[in-house]
This record gives C-alpha cells, sequence and structure tokens, in this order.
C-alpha cells in the first residue's frame, strides 16, 4: 500500500472550477486542525469528497486517512464518489460509522482489552433481550410490575451513561429521577449483562466504543501505530459526537491531523448523548485550529432560508465565532407556512386539511409527501388518514438488517461463527418447533458441559446423546436437521 499512489495516477481534477471560494478553501487547507462549520444543503459531503481527492493529489495514501461518518449510508455513498472522482475503491481507505471502524480495530488489535477476533456483535434488540434476560434471573417480580421501569428504558439509562462517560446513578438522576430508588438494583443487572456477554464472547455497540477508547489509552503501541498511521483524521457530522466518539477522535488524533465537518444548528443525537460543545470546545483541544464557513445554500429557496436564519437567530447564536447566515442560490419561492399545534393528534388534522386543500387545488395524491422527523411522529398521521379515507405509502420504515427474518439468518451465522453466543442460538433454536427460549438454554447448557467434558465442539455436542434425551420427542427430527445445518 505504500506504494499505492505511485502506481495510480490520478485524473486531473478542476479543484477551482468544481468548488466554491469557502468549498475550495476547506478542501485545500494546510496540515493541521480544522473546523469545518458546513450549513444545511451547503455541499458537506461534497467537500469532504473533495478533501479527501486534494489529499491524494498532494501525496497522501489512502490507507493513511480515516474517515468517519454516522450512518452506513454517509460512509457508503461518500467513499462512492471518493471513487467516481479519483478511481480509486473505497476499500482502501479506512472509512465507515465509528462502530464500523472500532469493530474492525478491535477485531484485528483488541488483544490487550482480552478481546479475541471471532467475537460477534449484538443488535439493540438482542441487546435488550440479554438484559431482560438478567434481570429476569435477578428479579422476575420487577418485570412483572406495570409501575416499573421496562428493559429498554433500563438499557437506554445504561447505554446513555456509558456513551457520555457518566456513572449510571448521575444519568439515573438526571433524565428519570423517579427511578432513583432502583438505581442500585439497575447497576447490578448492568453487571450481570456486562458480565453474560464476556463469557459468550459477544459485544453490543457501546461496547465496540469503550473497548476502542480503552485499547488506545491502555496500549501505547496500538495508540502508536494508528496516529503515525493516519497522517488526516476526517470526521463527518462532528456536531452529534458524544463524549466517548469525541474523546476516541482526540485520542487517534493527538497529532492534531484532524478535520471536523459540522453544523451546531443541526445537533440531533442528542438523545444518545450527542454534546455541541464538542464542537464549541474543538480549538481548546486542538490548538492553531483554522475555522472554514461554508454558507452558500444550494437547496433550499430564499424564503425556507431566511425562516431558517431567524430561527436560529431566535434560539440564540453559541458563540458569535460560529455564526453562520445561510445564502441562497435557487429562485424564489412561496413563503412556506409555520403552524404552531397543541399536539401531534391536532398536527395530523391538519395535514389532513392541507392535503384535501391540494386535491381540491387539482393536485393529485402522488404530488403530495409528508416529512417527519422520527417514525414514532408517524403513528397519529397514519391513523387520521385512514380515518379520512386517503391512501398513503411509507416509503421507510423497518431496516434491511431488523426484519425478523434476516435477523434469524444472521443470528444462525453469529453462532456458526461464535459457538459462544448464546443469544444467537436462543433467538434460532426457539424458531424451532416445541423449542422455546428457555428449552433453547437449557440444552445448549447441556450441549457446553458436554463440549468441555468431551473435548469436542459446542456444535458437535449438540446432536449428543446427552442433548437429545432431553429435545422434545416432537422436536427430535428438526433438532436434528438444525444441528446438521450449523455442522456442515
Amino acid at each position: 500500500m505504500a506504494f499505492f499512489m505511485s502506481q495510480h495516477s490520478l485524473p486531473s481534477i478542476h479543484f477551482e472550477s468544481a468548488l466554491n471560494e469557502a468549498q475550495l478553501a476547506a478542501v485545500t487547507a494546510p496540515d493541521g486542525p480544522a473546523l469545518v462549520l458546513a450549513g444545511a444543503g451547503s455541499g458537506k459531503t461534497r467537500t469532504l469528497t473533495y478533501r479527501v481527492a486534494y489529499l491524494l493529489s498532494q501525496g497522501v495514501q489512502p490507507s493513511q486517512i480515516l474517515l468517519l461518518t454516522f450512518t452506513n449510508k454517509a460512509a457508503k455513498e461518500m467513499l462512492g464518489r471518493v471513487e467516481d472522482l479519483t478511481g480509486i475503491p473505497g476499500h482502501h481507505f479506512w472509512g465507515g460509522t465509528f462502530h464500523h471502524i472500532g469493530q474492525k480495530t478491535l477485531r484485528f488489535h483488541g488483544e490487550p482489552v482480552g478481546i479475541g477476533r471471532n467475537f460477534t456483535i449484538l443488535d439493540q434488540s438482542d441487546a435488550e433481550s440479554l438484559l431482560a434476560d438478567c434481570i429476569r434471573e435477578d428479579n422476575a417480580a420487577f418485570l412483572r410490575s406495570k409501575d416499573n421501569p421496562k428493559p429498554a428504558v433500563i438499557a437506554d439509562l445504561i447505554s446513555y451513561a456509558r456513551n457520555t462517560q457518566q456513572t449510571l446513578e448521575t444519568v439515573v438522576r438526571a433524565r428519570n429521577s423517579d427511578f432513583v430508588e432502583h438505581t442500585a438494583l439497575f447497576q447490578r443487572w448492568k453487571d450481570l449483562y456486562q458480565a453474560k456477554k464476556v463469557a459468550a464472547q459477544t459485544l453490543d455497540y457501546d461496547d465496540l466504543l469503550e473497548l476502542w477508547l480503552k485499547l488506545l489509552q491502555s496500549s501505547p503501541q496500538v495508540a502508536h501505530y494508528f496516529q503515525t498511521r493516519f497522517k488526516h483524521v476526517l470526521v463527518d457530522e462532528y456536531q452529534d459526537t458524544n463524549r466517548l466518539q469525541s474523546a476516541i477522535i482526540d485520542t487517534l488524533a493527538s497529532r492534531h491531523q484532524i478535520m471536523a465537518v459540522g453544523d451546531d444548528a443541526q445537533c440531533i443525537y442528542t438523545w444518545r448523548g450527542a454534546e455541541v460543545e464538542n464542537i464549541l470546545t474543538f480549538p481548546e483541544r486542538h490548538p492553531g485550529t483554522k475555522i472554514y464557513k461554508i454558507e452558500t445554500n444550494y437547496r433550499s429557496s430564499p424564503e425556507i432560508l431566511s425562516f431558517a436564519n431567524a430561527i436560529e437567530l431566535h434560539t440564540g447564536v453559541l458563540h458569535q465565532e460560529y455564526h453562520k447566515a445561510l445564502v441562497p442560490v435557487r429562485p424564489s419561492e412561496e413563503e412556506p407556512l409555520f403552524v404552531a399545534c397543541t399536539d401531534t393528534r391536532e398536527q395530523a388534522q391538519f395535514i389532513v386539511r392541507q392535503i384535501k386543500s391540494a386535491l381540491v387545488e387539482g393536485y393529485n395524491y402522488q404530488d403530495i409527501a409528508i416529512l417527519y422527523r422520527a417514525h414514532f411522529q408517524a403513528m397519529d398521521l397514519q391513523m387520521e388518514l385512514s380515518r379520512q379515507g386517503i391512501p398513503y405509502v411509507i416509503t421507510s420504515g423497518v431496516r434491511f438488517f431488523e426484519q425478523a427474518h434476516v435477523r434469524d439468518l444472521v443470528a444462525q451465522l453469529r453462532f456458526a461463527w461464535n459457538p459462544q453466543d448464546t443469544v444467537a442460538f436462543t433467538r434460532v433454536a426457539a424458531l424451532l418447533p416445541q423449542i422455546g427460549s428457555r428449552t433453547a438454554e437449557k440444552l445448549l447448557g447441556i450441549a457446553q458441559t458436554v463440549a468441555n467434558k468431551e473435548s469436542i465442539t459446542i456444535i458437535q455436542a449438540l446432536t449428543h446423546t446427552a442433548v437429545l434425551a432431553k429435545v422434545p420427542s416432537e422436536a427430535k427430527e428438526d433438532w436434528t436437521d438444525f444441528c446438521l445445518t450449523l455442522q456442515n
């Protein structure tokens, strides 16, 4: 890889003609810390893409660039654009979400923090199920009371504490003070949950970040390797980083070879601990930071931008140095209508009235779109649309890897890769007739005992006579087929 760029000639890229003045200044910024404040619709992705291309044109190797994003979609889009622009395939770069780069780092360098290469990853649903199992084993009565928080609520509190690097008690007091009396229980279940993950060689999403940071902080050799390898660290949507992610970034970019791109007016992940202060304190943590503002908006009409600028001013500028005034490029259109509703039901009713008015004016259903900030806001809308007989199609919803049948297949692959992953096994085995989750856990426990005693793998032990003797008679044939599939 060290000779990659000498063997790969970049196409001629005319940066001056492809970028506006503010974008060009950020793209061609000299080495050193840089904070790019890019307003909505200002070509942030384009700026980052051309920044990568510019670094390559200056002799930087693809493997020396780390690109951190917040979604897989953003990473795929950005690396795809880089390939279109430079001809260099995206896999030559270290690029992706924080969780992706974290698991990649731990997969190859995790030994100093006790992580083997064959760990599997719990998605949010499986992590909540495992925590629920811990609670049920320790205090089943707690779950039966309607007055007590559900496992998902407890999981959110634990996750928030981990991502903001606060104690669980501090988070409970600040976010759900009614649950303070349960803090000791929450902590015990958190510890039980952690122990089960260690035994199963599984990590949840928060582990990928916590252990990544622990690795960098506890292993000078690993930290030095990545700090010297990455000559440039590029971070997208920096306003949405939480304290844990910010610590990872600062450790990786200890030599201040970093460009963070964000907008303090667009922080949307506060529910998981995002801190806009990470932008405001960036120059303090990275002395010599140069700030670049990209304010030309290519997306919206002047009327919408005027409204947006007014809202930002009304909500207060956090720091005058960070103030942006979005400048329009598109021609004028009608002014946006701002309507204050008392609740989501009244809001849904208003939207339906607007739809009916549009239909009277000659518009068709396919001319109308409804945008909402989060899926939980869609319920009242769907109910009101159905009540009024208005047809609709939801073009987003359950993601591919969140669909039940996909998760079932992934669970089977996870167990085949990591036979210690009890959550994966229980999910798949419970699909068999007459085999519920409790029976699956019991059978796996017997198989683990047999595997240790007979010095065979757990997958081999699943068809041992000691295990088969406990399989319900009606399920033996399906169980055997299932185990043979795993073995093959």
